[in-house]
């Protein structure tokens, strides 16, 4: 009898052991855990999401440049009014095809087969990391092409808050692909198809590879950040990716040679694609994935951006020299004036009063007011400028010189009188 006592007595301990246990965990847990438990949830279902911040940057691989202003700045004012004053130039172990800056200070350039890289700089111009584009096919699941693989860096977006960057590639190297993709190229001729990357902008790494149509060009997001679009040039199709899956959802013809530029409305229902062979823009409608006529811009539109209020659209015209402003809605051209020979890539200030355009054979790039397209500035580039990106936390613009440089311009202060 005794026995039994003992014996119940040390249960007993147990027992309240485990319920002390048990108390401190939860507490540990939280309380929003512990309801999501009770609800029929588990507790990580219950905890709250975690909030896009700033990319985690690590030290840089090459420290802070220091700026040297080629011309002597004046007071800071509003970007309609300020000159560009070159400030860095980057070089060494670039060919850059693209110059992309996030909302967050972080500019990728995607330097094409030449380098199979992509280079991470910070908006001083410290740079980060050289991104290597070689991927294990098998990884990442592509069907028919398992194995090592190398891409070609092309283009790329940010996801809204920063956290990835959607990067195309012009085309792929290893098993079950063809020869190299090129621009000149017919509908069935059969080019490979490519690949879009997404790399993690706190690690740097690929994380994600996307099959896509043949030499995807262009690439953006969605407003709402849902859905990828990428212009796939040899194939003449648009590839729609769900930004949470990271898979092709849809592809969709679009009736004309090599698409390239894209810009989507600001309710993310409705994309605007320029078809570089030929005069048109066409709209997509996201939803109903069909395609119509919307707008001729001019001989060979390439690049489109779009006012921050939604109400303009602006597109470059690689064929006849010019940019033309649209009205988003009804795409009636408002207003064109020549830049310069082959005007190419094309970036837009914050508030929506500038615009910038890269004149790849002039060498050159021309600053708009975007009021009435009245040439504000234009400045001298190194050989073939052909990307472009306002980068917002220092009021710069970067340009992307296929020759291997990039240049840093200070677009924040006025011209000295």
């Amino acid at each position: 009898m005794v026995v039994r006592k003992e014996a119940v007595y040390v249960r007993r301990r147990r027992v309240a052991l485990l319920v002390v246990v048990a108390f401190v965990a939860l507490s540990v847990l939280g309380v929003s855990r512990l309801v999501g438990f009770l609800s029929g949830g588990t507790a990580e279902a219950a905890a709250p999401q975690p909030v896009a911040t700033k990319p985690v940057a690590p030290e840089p691989t090459i420290p802070v440049p220091t700026p040297h202003p080629v011309e002597p700045q004046g007071a800071a004012g509003p970007s309609a009014k300020t000159a560009l004053v070159r400030v860095l130039r980057l070089s060494g172990d670039l060919t850059p095809k693209s110059v992309v800056a996030s909302k967050q200070g972080l500019v990728f350039a995607q330097n094409m087969m030449y380098r199979h890289t992509i280079t991470a700089f910070r908006a001083d111009g410290a740079r980060l990391r050289t991104i290597d584009d070689s991927v294990d096919l098998a990884k990442f699941r592509v069907k028919g092409h398992e194995g090592p693989a190398k891409g070609s860096p092309v283009e790329a977006a940010f996801t809204p808050g920063g956290r990835y960057a959607w990067v195309s590639n012009y085309s792929m190297s290893g098993k079950g692909y063809g020869s190299e993709g090129l621009d000149t190229c017919t509908k069935g001729d059969g080019t490979s198809p490519s690949t879009v990357y997404r790399v993690d902008t706190r690690t740097f790494a690929i994380d994600k590879v996307v099959a896509v149509g043949s030499v995807p060009k262009y690439v953006a997001l969605t407003p709402d950040g849902k859905t990828v679009l990428v212009t796939n040039w040899c194939s003449w199709d648009l590839s729609l990716i769900s930004a949470s899956t990271g898979k092709e959802a849809a592809r969709i013809p679009l009736g004309g040679q090599y698409p390239r530029g894209i810009a989507v409305s600001p309710d993310s229902r409705t994309a605007y694609i320029a078809l570089m062979g030929s005069d048109r823009v066409v709209r997509v409608d996201l939803a109903a994935r069909t395609v119509h006529p919307y707008a001729q811009t001019g001989d060979g539109p390439r690049h489109i951006v779009e006012s921050p209020d939604g109400k303009y659209l602006y597109v470059t015209n690689n064929g006849d020299g010019t940019v033309s402003k649209l009205d988003r809605r009804s795409g009636k051209v408002i207003k064109w004036v020549h830049t310069g020979k082959e005007p190419r890539s094309m970036a837009i200030s914050p508030d929506g009063a500038a615009i910038y355009s890269v004149n790849y054979e002039s060498s050159t790039v021309t600053k708009l007011r975007t009021s009435d397209l009245a040439v504000v500035d234009e400045v001298k580039t190194d050989y073939h400028p052909i990307g472009i990106t306002y980068e917002p936390t220092k009021k710069m613009v970067w340009v992307a010189c296929y020759g291997g440089s990039i240049l840093v311009f200070d677009d924040s202060r006025l011209p000295v009188a």
